[in-house]
């Protein structure tokens, strides 16, 4: 049996988290009241996860008065969340799961607040897409100050990088440019997935060469979402503007689990897309 990882347990989260609106019934939801006691409860769990306290430490650690401590282990213990052995309280198997959840939550919640540029050009349609991985990533958003901030850091980590793979990246280095004729496509090992017309942009003009050479290998397919790069140490993440096209904002991380992400969604939409071979026509052009 293969063994799962972190990454297997987030993105199974995801998918069943998408499944929960048609699924729970009114019996199955915390009513609105118990979700604010929750959430207001919500240091205590936390200060208590993993690690009893007895009261001065838990009234140290939340930082409140000797009433309050009582009230809120008086609420813990009444709902089944913590108990008092030896002087010390501890959360229960509930508790865990509740304190986890806030954790997560919380985690989750501030990350799209983070990547809200990057969510809002993602369609909703493309849901391999989860915030976790992301959770630290750093945001370049263009802005009327800086309008190519997400092109700027997408170039700073391509020219540091020996090799790449993405896909929907042409609108940031297009076929031509010095970017896109130097560098890692030019010498290094690169490989990305575009649209048929790009391809044959690419095809057309001087980055023919490093197709030829094999320093660059095309693969087509007929749509794309958002782009995808993948460099030797960070991967990437960027947002387009809908209508005219600009990279809007780049979400970038060296994070274990965000490369693994981006490597399993770039090999789904590598195998649903197909390879470009060049060839040369009458007059030496090279062609598909």
């Amino acid at each position: 049996m293969p063994e799962t990882t972190a990454l297997d347990e987030l993105l199974r989260y995801a998918a069943e988290r998408r499944l929960l609106r048609d699924r729970l019934t009114d019996e199955d939801r915390l009513d609105t009241d118990t979700l604010v006691d929750v959430v207001r409860h919500g240091p205590a769990l936390e200060a208590l996860y993993g690690r009893p306290l007895d009261r001065r430490e838990l009234e140290d650690s939340l930082g409140v008065s000797r009433a309050t401590s009582h009230r809120t282990t008086r609420w813990l213990t009444e709902r089944g969340l913590a108990v008092r052995r030896d002087g010390r309280f501890s959360l229960t198997g509930k508790g865990e799961v509740f304190a986890d959840e806030l954790l997560r939550l919380g985690r989750n919640l501030r990350a799209a607040e983070r990547l809200a540029p990057l969510l809002d050009c993602i369609c909703e349609t493309h849901r391999e897409f989860v915030v976790g991985p992301f959770a630290d990533a750093t945001v370049t958003e263009a802005t009327p100050d800086d309008p190519y901030g997400p092109v700027s850091r997408f170039l700073e980590l391509l020219d540091a990088s020996a090799t790449f793979r993405g896909f929907n990246t042409t609108h940031v280095v297009p076929p031509g440019s010095p970017a896109f004729a130097e560098g890692v496509f030019e010498e290094g090992d690169a490989e990305f997935v575009t649209v048929p017309t790009v391809a044959d942009h690419v095809l057309s003009g001087e980055t023919a060469t490093a197709v030829e050479r094999g320093h660059l290998r095309l693969r087509t397919r007929g749509a794309l979402p958002y782009g995808l790069a993948i460099f030797d140490d960070h991967v990437g993440v960027g947002g387009y503007d809908d209508e005219t096209g600009a990279l809007r904002v780049f979400v970038d991380t060296d994070g274990g689990d965000a490369r693994r992400w981006a490597e399993r969604v770039y090999e789904m939409y590598r195998e649903a897309s197909d390879p470009v071979t060049p060839g040369h026509d009458d007059d030496g052009e090279a062609t598909r």
